[in-house]
């Protein structure tokens, strides 16, 4: 009896569809993804077994490290319509482009009259370590003060104004949430004096930065 030859099929797979797919979920994560922004100051944040996560936007962040301190707030049009605020109390005048490099940079640690300066470095120099000392916060210039007030008064002004112009509902209207993020080796008493800040200015409810421990650690 003759044999039946059975005829041999191609073991080859097509990829073409799966790369397809692997390529569109790529851009779609990087597109959607959002970049972590240059701080400066890095800290090691304290440990902790809460879970609750902080606001995705619209959190004024103070760090606090090496009994210095930043500030770092968030929006460009927040940035911007705070340091006119601080410019017509301090009587220091910006350009227009030293106000969108101000609305570009999410949080700075100098003293007022440094601010010019750092606002002519690139991003990189701006962040280069040991460059900004701080923001004044002692009882004599109490610079972060006025900072976090204008902050609160900018964001109010700005909610009022799409709430008016039927942007937003006015249940949306709300006090800018503030964070604390300080170092875990950072001394008691320059926490205090950043809190003390916000209790004199009515800001009892706030968050604080910690990094996620285990329960029985």
């Amino acid at each position: 009896m003759a044999k039946v030859k059975v005829s041999k099929k191609s073991t080859r797979i097509d990829m073409t569809a799966m790369c397809d797919v692997a390529f569109l979920l790529l851009s779609f994560f990087i597109m959607t993804a959002t970049a972590k922004q240059p701080e400066p100051k890095v800290v090691d944040t304290p440990a902790s077994t809460v879970l609750d996560k902080l606001p995705e936007e619209g959190v004024a962040t103070i760090t606090i490290g090496d009994k210095s301190v930043f500030f770092t707030i968030p929006g460009k049009e927040l940035r911007r319509e705070t340091l006119k605020r601080i410019s017509g109390i301090y009587k220091v005048p910006f350009t227009e482009q030293e106000y969108e490099t101000f609305s570009n940079m999410e949080g700075f640690g100098v003293p007022l009259n440094q601010l010019k300066g750092l606002l002519k470095l690139g991003v990189n120099e701006r962040n280069a370590e040991g460059l900004q000392k701080g923001i004044p916060y002692d009882s004599v210039n109490n610079q972060l003060r006025d900072w976090i007030k204008e902050a609160r008064e900018a964001n109010k002004t700005l909610l009022n104004e799409r709430i008016q112009s039927g942007e937003l509902e006015p249940t949306a209207f709300k006090d800018l949430d503030i964070a604390i993020k300080g170092d875990a080796k950072e001394e008691y008493p320059t926490v205090k004096r950043v809190i003390d800040i916000l209790q004199d200015q009515k800001k009892n409810r706030f968050f604080l930065v910690t990094g996620l421990r285990n329960e029985n650690f």
